[in-house]
C-alpha cells in the first residue's frame, strides 16, 4: 500500500528550516523508535544480537527493489569508499578510470591508490563526461548525482557509451537513492550510503554488483557474516554464492534503524518522493529567479546567503563557495517560503560574472 507523501510527513519530526538531506537525512519515527528500542536493549543487556543483525537482511531487500535489481545481487557493508576499495582491487594493472572533475572523495581516493600498478584516473566535466568515454577508457566511475552542485548524470547515456567502449560503469548513488528513481541494472556497480536520503544513521552501505563483475571480484573484506553458516571459528570459509559473500559485518544499531525507514521510502514510493523533491527545489530556484532543474539539490552563487541563513536558523551547506540546499520528503513549501524570506534583496551571481 502506496503512502501519498503529504500524509507521510506526519512520520518526521522535523524543524522548521531543514535544508540539508545532502549532508544527512532526518529519521521518521519508526527509524527513531526502532534504535531507541534496541539501544534500551542494549543498555539493559536484554537485547538480542540476532535479531539487530536480521535487520541487515530486511534493508539489502529494501535497497534491491528501490534500484530493481535481485537481493541476491546485493551486499551490505559500511562505507562507499570502502566498497568501492573493494571494487577497485578487482580492476586489471594499467587500467583507465574515468571520473567526473568534481567527483566526491569516495569514488576517486579508492581508484587513485592502485597508482602503484599502473591504473591512471582521469576527469571530465559532467555535462561532457559521455563525450569523454571511448576506447581508452576501462572503468567509468561516477555519482550519478554530484554532491557539490546537485547535477544529474543520464545514467542510460553514460551506461550505453560505456558498454559501446568496453568499459565497466561504476557508480555512487549516495545522493539519488531515496528520491531519485534509480535503475542499477545499467551498471555494474551500484553502491549507496543510507545516511543521506535513505534516512539512516551514519555507517550502513548497500550495493549492486552484477553478476559479470562478480566474477572479477574477490571477497576481500568478508568476514563471519558473509559466511553461509554464519562460522565464527576454523579454517574453513563456505562464502555465500551471491553478492553477499562481500558483505562487512553490519553495524548492527544502524540497520536497525534502516530496516523499517527503508521500508517506509518504498511505502511512500521514490517516484513520488522525486516529485515533491523536484517541485520544492524548482520553487526554490524559480524565487531567485533560476531556471528550472532537475535536481532535488540546488547550488547557487548567492553572496551573503550564509550569514542570512544563520540568522533565520535555516540549515544548509556551503560547497565550493557556493550556497547548497536540499529539498526532501519532509521538506514543505513552508521551508521554500522560509528560505527565500531569509535571502529576500540577495541576488545570486550569474556564471561568468566577476566574483
Amino acid at each position: 500500500m502506496t503512502v501519498d507523501v503529504i500524509d507521510a510527513q506526519r512520520n518526521w519530526d522535523v524543524d522548521p528550516g531543514w535544508l540539508n538531506t545532502a549532508s544527512f537525512g532526518l529519521p521518521p519515527r519508526a527509524g527513531w523508535d526502532a534504535l531507541q528500542e534496541a539501544l534500551e536493549q542494549w543498555r539493559s543487556g536484554r537485547g538480542v544480537w540476532e535479531e539487530w543483525q536480521q535487520s541487515a537482511d530486511t534493508g539489502r531487500a529494501s535497497f534491491a527493489r528501490l534500484v530493481g535489481v535481485g537481493v541476491e545481487d546485493v551486499f551490505a557493508g559500511s562505507t562507499v569508499s570502502a566498497a568501492m576499495a573493494l571494487i577497485a582491487a578487482s580492476i586489471p594493472d594499467g587500467s583507465t578510470v574515468l571520473v567526473t572533475d568534481i567527483e566526491f572523495a569516495s569514488n576517486v581516493f579508492p581508484w587513485a591508490a592502485h597508482a602503484d600498478r599502473g591504473v591512471t584516473v582521469v576527469a571530465a566535466p559532467v555535462e561532457r563526461l559521455v563525450d569523454r568515454i571511448d576506447d581508452g577508457i576501462d572503468v567509468v566511475a561516477i555519482g550519478l548525482v554530484q554532491s557539490a552542485t546537485g547535477q544529474v548524470s543520464d545514467l542510460a547515456a553514460v551506461s550505453a557509451a560505456a558498454r559501446a567502449a568496453g568499459a565497466l560503469v561504476i557508480v555512487d548513488a549516495t545522493q539519488a537513492v531515496g528520491w531519485l528513481p534509480v535503475d542499477a541494472g545499467l551498471t555494474d556497480a551500484c553502491v549507496a550510503g543510507t545516511y543521506k536520503w535513505l534516512m539512516t544513521p551514519r555507517g550502513a552501505t548497500f550495493g549492486y554488483v552484477s553478476p559479470q563483475l562478480q566474477e572479477l571480484m574477490s571477497p576481500l573484506q568478508s568476514g563471519w557474516s558473509a559466511a553461509v553458516d554464519d562460522r565464527y571459528y576454523g579454517l574453513e570459509a563456505r562464502l555465500f554464492e551471491g553478492a553477499r559473500r562481500y558483505d562487512q559485518a553490519p553495524t548492527w544499531f544502524t540497520h536497525v534503524a534502516a530496516a523499517p525507514t527503508l521500508e517506509l521510502v518504498e511505502a511512500i514510493g521514490v517516484e513520488a518522493i522525486h516529485r515533491h523533491d523536484l517541485a520544492l527545489a524548482n520553487a526554490f530556484r524559480a524565487g531567485l529567479g533560476m531556471a528550472p532543474g532537475s535536481s532535488a539539490i540546488v547550488s547557487a552563487d548567492v553572496p551573503g546567503a550564509e550569514e542570512r541563513f544563520a540568522a533565520a536558523d535555516i540549515r544548509a551547506s556551503a560547497r565550493s563557495g557556493r550556497l547548497r540546499v536540499s529539498f526532501h520528503v519532509y521538506s514543505t513549501q513552508a521551508d521554500v517560503d522560509l528560505a527565500l524570506g531569509a535571502l529576500e534583496g540577495l541576488v545570486p551571481r550569474q556564471p561568468g560574472s566577476a566574483s
